[in-house]
């Protein structure tokens, strides 16, 4: 009808956005992976109490575990952190026996962070605490639905590195 104010974006009933690009900002798919990815980091923080860890920590732990001591740039490499947050996790790491400094016999200016015996026994019990967790955290979502979920967020990383590639460096 010429005249009527145009259709709101919004179902009366739910209040639902009838497109994702209608949505507030608060609703977007980014939005969702934000609030998604505090809510799981909270989570595994949680379960890692016991521990008396946070996941930075276990993640840390559990990599060196995998892929043998390394250094602090790596390692800050390979989890996506920077090199002085990964200093803080290797320092807290170290002060609880987990972890040490080595010096690296290829080149005595670096250090190699390598874990320690209880550091290996304390990811034994991280590697329990994440497969009930993860097991909780997929119930609902077969196989083929988290490889297209892994398959999107990965292209979803590919574009941010583009556009953060692009930003002006200050």
């Amino acid at each position: 009808m010429v005249g009527s104010a145009p259709a709101p974006c919004f179902g009366a009933a739910d209040l639902a956005p009838r497109h994702e690009l209608d949505a507030p900002p608060w609703l977007r798919v980014e939005s969702t992976i934000m609030a998604t990815a505090s809510s799981l980091r909270r989570a595994f923080d949680s379960r890692f109490d016991v521990l008396d860890l946070r996941l930075s920590e276990a993640s840390l732990l559990a990599y060196i575990a995998e892929n043998g001591a390394n250094t602090q740039t790596n390692l800050a490499r390979g989890l996506g952190i920077g090199r002085a947050a990964t200093g803080s996790i290797i320092d807290a790491l170290e002060k609880r026996a987990l972890v040490e400094r080595q010096p690296d016999p290829s080149d005595r200016r670096v250090w190699l962070v390598q874990i320690t015996a209880p550091g290996k026994e304390m990811v034994g019990r991280i590697v329990e605490i994440d497969v009930v967790l993860r097991s909780e955290l997929r119930a609902g979502i077969g196989r083929e639905e988290r490889q297209v979920l892994a398959g999107l967020l990965l292209r979803l990383q590919d574009n941010l590195a583009a556009v953060l590639e692009a930003e002006p460096n200050d």
